[in-house]
């Protein structure tokens, strides 16, 4: 059988690097998309060296003309995509900041990758994962997306507000609802994952996870059946309250 084919979007470091590590070593082809064309192609090129079937593709999320090139690109080389991991994501919030005082810049910059880039990817490449046989849409959300969480003074990030960040993955969320009921009568299933407090430059030296096992559930949702979730928020199997 030929190999499915996977792109993941922001992957030239942490959680979106392992992500593309993770599905070359189930043995499939992985086109690690990345803002920098030239760091990406440095990454593919070392992850080849590991025995890795990996390809770069330069694709900025919030560039039109990028994303429409990364799709022509694919389409030409492949014809189909099966994965779509939208991985790539920014934390541009002021730290010393309540959530009332953050400007507008910090919103649209956040929104524009987190949220509007996503969707302006996925909407791309769409058709081509309509030509996979089961093709399946994981989006990076973040546990600090969870609505219900926030809201209850008993959860452990209820005092963890970084605004434009949050909402942004709650946006991420609901986008990933409203995709799959669209398409829950077709082969492709959509999932939003919390990947966990993972050792990157986002999540900070002290946190309790390693970067391979950050990966785990995007890989785990990428490679679902077809009895596997539809429209799920999920973090290493466990259901997160939305």
């Amino acid at each position: 059988m030929a190999k499915k084919i996977a792109l993941v979007t922001g992957a030239t470091r942490g959680i979106g690097l392992e992500t593309v590590r993770q599905l070359a070593q189930q043995d499939v082809r992985v086109i690690l998309a990345a803002r920098d064309g030239k760091k990406g192609a440095e990454v593919a090129l070392k992850l080849k060296g590991e025995g890795l079937d990996v390809e770069a593709l330069p694709l900025d999320v919030t560039d039109a003309a990028s994303i429409a090139a990364a799709v022509h690109e694919v389409e030409r080389k492949h014809g189909h995509l099966d994965i779509l991991i939208n991985n790539a994501g920014v934390m541009t919030d002021d730290g010393k900041k309540k959530p009332s005082e953050q400007s507008l810049a910090v919103w649209r910059q956040t929104f524009d990758t987190n949220v509007f880039g996503l969707i302006a990817v996925t909407q791309a490449f769409l058709p081509l994962l309509h030509k996979s046989s089961a093709g399946r849409i994981v989006n990076v959300s973040s546990l600090l997306g969870s609505v219900g969480l926030h809201a209850d003074p008993k959860s452990p990030i209820y005092d963890y507000k970084v605004p434009a960040y949050n909402v942004s993955k709650s946006a991420v969320n609901a986008w990933t609802v409203q995709l799959a009921y669209e398409l829950r009568d077709t082969p492709i299933k959509v999932n939003a994952i919390h990947p966990g407090h993972v050792k990157t430059d986002m999540g900070g030296e002290q946190a309790p996870m390693e970067i391979a096992d950050g990966a785990k559930t995007s890989v785990a949702l990428a490679l679902i059946g077809k009895d596997g979730p539809n429209g799920s928020f999920s973090h290493l199997g466990q259901t997160l309250p939305w």
